[in-house]
């Protein structure tokens, strides 16, 4: 027979100190899984920031679209912020909403913010996007259009 702290596998012993060892490596993966999903709700929200499009001419309507991408839902930091779009050409948008009291684990992050806007003149432009705390950013994004002179542009020089 066996001794106790060694178990029995198709006729063979396997000392106490190998079945820990097994069973830590067979546990370890599903550890680390419920570790990583826990890291990524306590991780901060990152922003992406797309124009569409990114190229064209005069006047040139570009959509910009900002999603808010991982993190908690109820990110305290991202909950009814005022935003910012500072489009490269010398305006800058800004709004901000009337929300109710944040609640943890009730409160929710809006996850998606979008506009238009209209470039008359040819150029480089840097479209800035920030999200704010009263007047703290606490995250930005940004891209970058190019707008080419069209007819218009061209007859009025």
């Amino acid at each position: 027979m066996a001794h106790p702290r060694h178990a029995s596998t198709r006729g063979r012993s396997l000392p106490g100190h190998v079945l820990s060892a097994l069973l830590v490596l067979a546990v370890f993966p599903c550890l680390h899984r419920l570790e990583a999903s826990g890291a990524q709700e306590d991780k901060k929200p990152s922003l992406s920031l797309k124009a569409t499009p990114p190229l064209g001419f005069s006047p040139l309507r570009v959509r910009v679209v900002v999603d808010v991408r991982g993190g908690p839902n109820d990110y305290a930091d991202f909950y009814c912020p005022t935003i910012e779009w500072d489009w490269g050409d010398g305006t800058v948008s800004e709004s901000s909403e009337d929300c109710q009291p944040y609640e943890a684990g009730r409160s929710e992050i809006k996850r998606r913010f979008s506009t238009d806007h209209v470039y008359r003149q040819s150029g480089a432009y840097r479209v800035l996007f920030r999200l704010k705390q009263k007047n703290k950013v606490m995250a930005t994004s940004s891209s970058n259009v190019q707008v080419r002179a069209g007819t218009r542009e061209e007859f009025g020089r």
